[in-house]
């Protein structure tokens, strides 16, 4: 049986050759083990390397897999100060794979994938990835949605309201068997939603650090990626998902902060990181921090629950990562609960 996600190089070649700006003699392609959600390919040719980002072949879970608002907000974001990767050609469902994808300009760098950041070279580079993620993220927060297109990406306001709904409808749509845990976390998010104070911007949806390049020699972000679930809505939606990871094991299979002594090397204290956030944005200390928490971790178990439906069904970009997603959805939902238990 052949892999869904393999890409025809003989028909692909002549429709990228006459469809994005300078592309010529397509050698080879290679997939991207690491993306569970959108396929993503490396294309080497004669005119250089591109990535090239699909849908996943099969039934889709209605709403998902966006590569078009993916290639939309990328593109708006060119001239912002929010690095992103250049955005080259948009193909249409019916394109020589068969499904839509994008295609965009290489960015050489660095991809950290433990956010304790072993591999940096000192206390002090790791500080200083750390304050870069959090600058980029106070940017993008502060770009002008209107000047940039992107007034009418999303609808504003009630924006835990309208994405509590959207994945609750998605975790029931893709649900395999019963989950206690995810079963009490919902109950407490219906019954503790955080008032709209009126916040509205720009949120990419999966901000983490092995969605960001960094430069080969500098701790600066080179490009942020995989926009696929981004949107307008609370700033804090990002500012919380990001900080699952303090809370997260490092010794899963998510990669996060928990049981790491994180002073002794070099990375700030949760506390400390949204301070910083704050500083930036001009914005007095959040309200309602356990409830974004909470949602988030709902959110993150509630994409994890699709990626395994998906594995089952034979539709997952890495089937074999895949299948383990459905642990995950266990673990998180377990966490956000004793977060309620203790701070909510």
């Amino acid at each position: 049986m052949s892999d869904p996600n393999l890409l025809d190089q003989d028909a692909l070649a002549p429709y990228l050759e006459a469809n994005v700006p300078g592309f010529a003699g397509l050698e080879g392609i290679d997939k991207f083990k690491t993306g569970q959600s959108n396929p993503t390919y490396l294309l080497r040719a004669k005119s250089g390397r591109y990535v090239l980002r699909a849908k996943p072949p099969g039934e889709l879970l209605k709403s998902a897999h966006q590569v078009d608002r993916e290639f939309r907000v990328m593109s708006a974001l060119a001239d912002t100060g929010v690095p992103v990767p250049r955005m080259l050609h948009l193909a249409p469902e019916d394109s020589p794979i068969g499904r839509m994808f994008y295609v965009m300009a290489f960015v050489e760098g660095r991809i950290f994938w433990d956010p304790s950041l072993a591999e940096a070279g000192s206390n002090e580079e790791r500080a200083a990835i750390y304050d870069a993620m959090n600058e980029t993220l106070a940017a993008l927060h502060s770009v002008d949605l209107a000047s940039v297109g992107l007034g009418d990406f999303g609808r504003p306001g009630s924006y835990f309201d309208r994405q509590f709904g959207r994945w609750s409808k998605q975790y029931r749509a893709s649900q395999t068997g019963d989950e206690p845990d995810m079963e009490r976390l919902i109950e407490w998010l219906e019954a503790n939603n955080a008032p709209d104070d009126g916040q509205v911007s720009l949120v990419h949806g999966d901000y983490r650090l092995d969605n960001m390049i960094f430069m080969p020699d500098r701790s600066k972000v080179a490009a942020v990626l995989d926009w696929e679930l981004s949107t307008l809505g609370h700033p804090l939606a990002d500012l919380a998902y990001q900080c699952m990871q303090w809370r997260l094991p490092n010794s899963s299979g998510f990669k996060g902060l928990g049981g790491v002594d994180r002073a002794a090397i070099g990375l700030p204290s949760e506390k400390a990181y949204v301070e910083a956030y704050c500083r930036r944005r001009g914005i007095a200390a959040v309200d309602g921090w356990t409830y974004c928490l909470a949602f988030s971790f709902f959110r993150l178990a509630a994409i994890c629950q699709g990626v395994y439906k998906r594995a089952l069904d034979g539709n997952a970009s890495n089937p074999e990562r895949a299948r383990t997603y459905g642990q995950a959805v266990q673990l998180l939902a377990g966490l956000a609960v004793e977060l309620i238990d203790k701070e909510g």
